[in-house]
């Protein structure tokens, strides 16, 4: 089966049998993907509130019950086996990955489901602005900025964000696709010199797999969900756990459902 037939349960299906383990990016067009953070009860309530302060990196799709692992946008999904990889944190250190957390988890853990980029990239591709990662079949290239986000409680993250090059004038485009939907980090936060924002070494991303950059091109930078990890891990807490950058959640939602009108 061509992975872009798949639809969200298929693919869901596939990830809980261990058939699927490589990153979702261009995986069931058309649907929202969605970043993962599980913590403590005891600290959720500040770590949304610094989700709250900080909508473009952190947009909010769902918000669990602790213990509760089905959400609300993917009924009959489990969040402790429907990713294709994990990472396990204690005390802010990473311990390990998995492609299964339920051994991992506990009754206390909130989870927190966030906006990816990834569902506004087939809506790139039907206006004519190429998607370099899909092109060459890799995951995005991602990077730590020089930009701080607002604290809260005992967390705070500099802002991570993705990056796609195109041509100035595709760059126009993209802004103009993007911005409806804001609810997946909307229009891009950054365009141009990647010093300005901090990135020394475009071509060696903090995360995710370089790609290429053609002489007429700049790269496009949006904010990344994996602040959302960056914050999680800051407190020092005794475990989270979040997807592994790019292994995304992939919801029954529409991308269009997220939309502005």
């Amino acid at each position: 089966m061509m992975k872009e037939t798949l639809l969200p349960q298929d693919l869901r299906n596939l990830i809980r049998r261990g058939q699927w383990q490589t990153p979702t990016t261009g995986l069931s067009p058309g649907y929202v993907q969605a970043n993962l953070v599980m913590l403590p009860k005891s600290e959720a309530f500040s770590f949304l509130l610094f989700c709250v302060r900080n909508p473009k990196p952190c947009p909010i799709l769902d918000v669990l019950e602790p213990g509760a692992w089905e959400p609300k946008i993917a009924p009959g999904a489990d969040l402790r086996t429907d990713l294709p990889r994990y990472k396990i944190y204690e005390n802010g250190e990473f311990k390990e990955e998995a492609f299964d957390v339920g051994n991992f988890v506990q009754d206390d853990l909130v989870s927190f489901l966030f906006g990816c980029s990834f569902s506004f990239e087939s809506a790139l591709l039907s206006a004519g602005v190429p998607v370099r990662n899909l092109e060459e079949d890799c995951n995005v290239s991602m990077y730590i900025t020089n930009r701080t986000c607002i604290p809260a409680g005992p967390f705070s993250s500099p802002l991570v964000v993705s990056m796609r090059p195109m041509k100035r004038e595709q760059a126009i485009r993209a802004i103009q696709v993007t911005t409806r939907f804001n609810q997946t980090h909307g229009a891009p936060i950054h365009m141009g010199s990647s010093e300005e924002i901090g990135i020394d070494n475009i071509d060696k991303p903090d995360f995710g797999d370089p790609v290429t950059i053609l002489p007429d091109e700049i790269p496009v930078f949006w904010a990344c969900g994996v602040t959302t990890t960056l914050a999680a891990i800051s407190a020092n807490l005794p475990r989270v756990i979040t997807h592994s950058p790019g292994h995304m959640f992939v919801s029954d939602l529409r991308d269009e459902t997220l939309t502005l009108l």
